[in-house]
Parts: structure tokens; C-alpha cells; sequence
């Protein structure tokens, strides 16, 4: 298990905001049986950390001055929307008797032959999924061989995911998580319009050719008329 020192933090207010300048990262500890601390956290180490672990995998989070380790998941981070840089953290205690929802990534590998040889395009229908397990059961991340995508017909499930034993999708068993799309017919699609406009200039040019002796009888009967008048 991953492991991130915290200490007891005493500022708080505009102060916290001094924190941050010095790389230290303002949170607070929460949970069903125990009492909220407000901590804080070297940022540089949270974010290691973090990207280890994600949401979904318990740490070992040790905190000065107090005896034990606490098993936590990191619950949730806000970022500085203009640096992306984590800006406070939330630390949840969950009790390890209790089941307990998730968020996991999906993280797609291998390679598709509908792809690969059939000039295909993988469609990722699904990123994360929603899962329920007890907290030392949920995993970090879930994988997805997509080499399983041989043809155009083939799809990857929900049912299909390999997960860990004690652990629940909460999702539709059919929904797809995977598929491959065939390529676009370009030259179809290029040809059709210039097909329709030649068709079309076919057409005018009928019209015209049909209407090019009924104008010249109208022309002649005029000036017949015009002659007759004169006499």
C-alpha cells in the first residue's frame, strides 16, 4: 500500500493560501468513525501519490504526531482551473466491513485487427465506470484488450471486463464498451454529388433544348404577325 505523510494543519482562511506558495497542500481527513482533521500535504508527494493511486485504491496516509496508519481513498482534488495544480484534497476513512462506490478508470490496450487491417476506426464508448466493492477489493484500474476487436461486427461488453473478485460493475452487463467502425466510403460519397450535378446539368440541358424550338415558333409567329399588321 501506498504511503503519504500529512500533518495537523493550523491555518486556515486567506492564510492557506500562504500554504500553497510554500509547495503545501491544504486537506481534510473525513469518515464514519472517525473525527475530521484538517491536514496538510507536501504537493509535490500528493501528486506522485495521486497519480498511483487515483481514486480508487486505499494509501496508507500517516499523520505526525498520531499513532497508527490510516487506510484512506483519496476522495476528491480540486485544481487551479489556470495551472491544473491541485488546490485542496479530500481524504476519506471508509470502514473496511462496508462496501463502497468508485469511479475506475478503463484503460484500453492491445491492438484491434479491424484496425490494423481493415483500416477500421476504435470507437471508446465508456472511460470509467462506477464500481462497488469493499474498500480494500477495488481496483486501481480496469483493462481492456481490444484485440479481441477482429471485425467490424465484434464488440467489447461490460459483461466482458475482468474484475476483481468481490468487486461489482454497477452498469448495464451489454452495454458496449468497445467497438470498431468501418472506414467512411469516400469515393462513394465524393462521386454521388458530382453524379447529381451532372445529372442535373443533363436535365437543364434538355429543357433547354426542348424549349430552344417552342421560343423560336413563338419568335416567328410574332414577326409573321408584325408583317401582316404592316400591310
Amino acid at each position: 500500500m501506498l504511503k503519504l505523510s500529512a500533518t495537523i494543519r493550523k491555518t486556515f482562511g486567506k492564510k492557506v493560501k500562504l500554504l500553497r506558495q510554500k509547495g503545501i497542500l491544504p486537506g481534510v481527513l473525513y469518515g464514519p468513525k472517525i473525527k475530521n482533521l484538517s491536514l496538510e500535504i507536501d504537493s509535490k508527494e500528493f501528486e506522485k501519490i495521486y497519480k498511483e493511486a487515483g481514486e480508487s485504491s486505499l494509501i496508507s496516509l500517516e499523520i505526525k504526531g498520531k499513532k497508527g496508519k490510516n487506510p484512506v481513498l483519496i476522495h476528491e482534488v480540486r485544481f487551479n482551473p489556470l495551472t491544473d495544480q491541485p488546490i485542496h484534497v479530500d481524504f476519506f476513512q471508509p470502514s473496511l466491513t462496508e462496501e463502497i462506490e468508485a469511479k475506475v478508470s478503463l484503460v484500453f490496450e492491445g491492438e484491434s485487427l479491424a484496425v490494423k487491417d481493415l483500416g477500421g476506426t476504435l470507437i471508446k464508448n465508456i472511460h470509467e465506470v462506477e464500481v462497488k466493492a469493499l474498500p480494500q477489493n477495488l481496483p486501481h484500474e480496469l483493462k481492456v484488450n481490444v484485440g479481441k476487436l477482429k471485425t467490424f461486427e465484434d464488440n467489447i461488453l461490460i459483461q466482458d471486463l475482468i474484475v476483481p473478485e468481490g468487486a461489482k460493475i454497477l452498469k448495464d452487463p451489454k452495454e458496449v464498451v468497445a467497438s470498431v467502425s468501418p472506414p467512411e466510403k469516400v469515393e462513394e460519397e465524393l462521386e454521388k454529388p458530382i453524379e447529381e450535378k451532372v445529372e442535373e446539368v443533363e436535365k437543364v440541358g434538355e429543357e433547354k433544348e426542348e424549349e430552344a424550338p417552342a421560343a423560336e415558333e413563338k419568335r416567328e409567329e410574332v414577326h409573321k404577325k408584325k408583317e401582316e399588321s404592316k400591310k
